[in-house]
């Protein structure tokens, strides 16, 4: 796959969300900030984010991804 179908696949899941995708092909990275993320433990933000690339996952298609996830207001926090 593709860094940017990684990143695509993310944001029609999760519509607003702000997602920076990194990787090499099977193994990716991403930091997705949104609001959504509020009050919600981090499995359960985890857990949103791998339902958008859940097929990707099943298939094979996608290996691994590492995910990094944070409200508008925890960017904020570290300075981002």
């Amino acid at each position: 796959m593709e860094i940017e179908a990684v990143a695509q696949l993310i944001r029609q899941g999760l519509p607003g969300a702000e997602v920076q995708v990194s990787g090499d092909g099977s193994h990716f990275d991403a930091v997705v900030v949104s609001e959504v993320f509020e009050g919600l433990t981090p499995i359960k933000k985890q857990r949103l984010v791998m339902d958008t690339v859940k097929s990707q996952i099943a298939s094979g298609e996608l290996h691994a991804l590492s995910i990094k996830t944070l409200t508008p207001a925890q960017r904020a926090e570290q300075g981002g």
